[in-house]
């Protein structure tokens, strides 16, 4: 007896969405020491590579025009967290997890570009001068911080689900 015209087909089940926070953590239960000291270093690492270039972590070397705000602090701390889980998830062995590298890239650029001091930023001052960094582009830093850490905080998800979905064996 085959199946009527009118009987519905039969539904596959669902792959697991590529954005569940659960089963990111169930991903991040599975890491070993070596992913855990990676994305620490890598933390570490992003921290001075955004924070000691625009001022925000102070160094004799560079400086600000702009006092750091306060939301620069949290903003910068944030980007190296994620960027350290994102970059950290490039380490597992077996084949390669999902997709999310050109997100997390976009959006530690727009970290750079979000907690940078706005009349330092050579492009800014083309662009738009003095005044217009501090009229225009200041006020929108703020949304660029969170739209950096909207993507990298994608990039991890997809990341991370992606490791869950098709996890290595273990040597």
């Amino acid at each position: 007896m085959g199946l009527s015209p009118a009987s519905p087909a039969p539904v596959p089940p669902t792959a697991p969405s590529s954005r569940s926070p659960r089963t990111a953590l169930g991903a991040l239960r599975l890491w070993e020491p070596r992913q855990w000291t990676a994305a620490a270093a890598f933390a570490v690492a992003t921290a001075v590579v955004v924070g000691v270039p625009t001022a925000v972590v102070p160094t004799p070397f560079f400086g600000r025009e702009v006092p750091v705000q306060w939301w620069n602090y949290p903003a910068l701390a944030l980007t190296a967290l994620l960027s350290g889980l994102v970059l950290a998830t490039y380490l597992r062995p077996g084949p390669p997890a999902a997709s999310g590298g050109r997100l997390g890239s976009l959006g530690g650029v727009l970290s750079f570009f979000a907690v940078g001091c706005p009349v330092c930023n050579k492009i800014v001052l083309l662009l738009l001068g003095t005044g217009g960094a501090l009229t225009y582009w200041a006020p929108l830093q703020p949304l660029f911080a969170l739209a950096s850490l909207a993507l990298l905080a994608e990039a991890a998800l997809r990341r991370l689900n992606g490791q869950a979905v098709c996890a290595a064996p273990r040597a």
